[in-house]
């Protein structure tokens, strides 16, 4: 590869940290930004610079918030006797565009992957199971991990530890998507499906 100037060498190397980035991608995004108004790299610079210093995690719900508890968590109007348990923060604003649910949230920071070295310890597992200990007014437990392979061991593994809280525990239902066909759907998502029917 090229021996580029170390400005650019050092953002390639930055950009490429980026999930689904590679170095060919990097190094279009560095000259991009080489061809806008130093004014306009100002400003992003500082925006970068901003979300570093003001940015934190709920010491609640463990989302990402400029205030030691986040919006969710201060606000009297939520069900208190729901807790949804989501891999990230970003799954809140995902269910949040919904307005189905007005309950409070949990982070759990991803989902198990020994492979990856994702163990419960490495989770906010033992967070969630103080907050069941502490709020009795939690009646239900919204499993709300993705349906992968991770996904699923996750909500396994706490339906199991949760178990003994003696709090109901639900799932997100899933099933066929509108505009799919039953031709082209796998065994286990019909299977689903047919089970959640209303």
């Amino acid at each position: 590869m090229r021996k580029f100037p170390e400005p650019i060498s050092n953002l390639v190397a930055s950009f490429s940290r980026l999930p689904g980035v590679g170095p060919k991608t990097a190094l279009r995004y560095v000259f991009y930004l080489l061809k806008q108004p130093k004014t306009d790299l100002e400003i992003m610079a500082r925006t970068l610079v901003t979300l570093g210093e003001r940015v934190k995690i709920c010491k609640s719900c463990f989302t990402y918030t400029e205030l030691d508890i986040c919006d969710i968590c201060q606000n009297p109007k939520r069900d208190t006797a729901k807790l949804c348990v989501v891999e990230e923060s970003r799954d809140i604003a995902t269910l949040e565009s919904t307005d189905a649910y007005h309950g409070r949230y949990h982070v759990l920071g991803g989902t198990l992957s020994p492979i990856d070295g994702v163990t419960p310890d490495v989770l906010r597992i033992r967070e969630l199971k103080a907050r069941l200990e502490q709020d009795t007014g939690i009646e239900e437990i919204i499993l709300a991990c993705s349906p992968t392979v991770q996904g699923e061991t996750t909500m396994m593994y706490l339906q199991k530890e949760l178990a003994t809280h003696g709090r109901t525990m639900t799932r997100l239902a899933r099933g066929l998507p509108i505009g799919a066909t039953l031709e082209f759907a796998d065994e286990i998502t019909l299977g689903d499906a047919m089970k959640g029917r209303k």
